[in-house]
């Protein structure tokens, strides 16, 4: 079995209004369908993760730090 492709870095925190995890960028929808996408899926994701949260705001909720 080949491994799954994912952004995921262990960290899973919410935004308040519920649309992002801080710690990946991904939806609640597409984390709990990401292991049924196919590889050309995932990788789409991916590829738009920076566009929709600052990555400096994931940075700082790795670290530990608010925002």
């Amino acid at each position: 079995m080949s491994k799954i492709s994912s952004p995921c870095v262990k960290l899973c925190v919410i935004h308040p209004d519920g649309s992002l995890c801080l710690g990946c960028g991904r939806t609640l929808a597409e984390i709990g369908q990401w292991s049924s996408m196919s590889e050309a899926e995932r990788l789409a994701i991916m590829a738009r993760l920076d566009a929709r949260e600052p990555p400096s705001v994931r940075r700082a909720v790795r670290r530990g730090r608010s925002v």
